[in-house]
């Protein structure tokens, strides 16, 4: 469990910096919020958080599976449609990067209703 984290994390991170690549400029950093590349970890830094939290997938059509979560740390209003703009590149490059960091796993991305999820073979192998 902890090598399948540390690998989904390492997507993370890919992925954070992409998006911090493409849509970092368009938003004023929250004054609170360390500047892109001033820590050690990208997710306590720059525009974008992106991450995934495990759903058990009790009321989706689609079942259990990592949400793909993306916070944007600015005080300023991001409208919807730049929202949704965000969250499906970040989706998309995550869909790029799962065979690349679990070639063994068959794991897709699919859109489960206002959200991306994550979903295929969590197996943790034999014991």
């Amino acid at each position: 469990m902890i090598e399948f984290d540390d690998r989904l994390k390492k997507i993370f991170d890919e992925v954070d910096d992409y998006i911090e690549d493409l849509y970092g400029g368009r938003y004023n950093l929250h004054p609170v919020r360390p500047a892109r590349g001033e820590t050690s970890n990208p997710e306590a830094d720059g525009l974008f958080n992106i991450g995934a939290n495990f759903t058990p997938g009790f009321g989706s059509e689609l079942g259990r599976g990592y949400l793909i979560d993306v916070a944007i740390a600015t005080l300023e209003n991001v409208d919807e449609d730049a929202r949704r703009e965000i969250y499906e590149a970040a989706a998309k490059k995550v869909k790029e990067l799962l065979p690349v960091h679990f070639p063994e796993r068959k794991l897709t991305v699919r859109r489960d209703k206002n959200h991306f999820k994550i979903q295929g073979d969590f197996s943790l192998g034999n014991i």
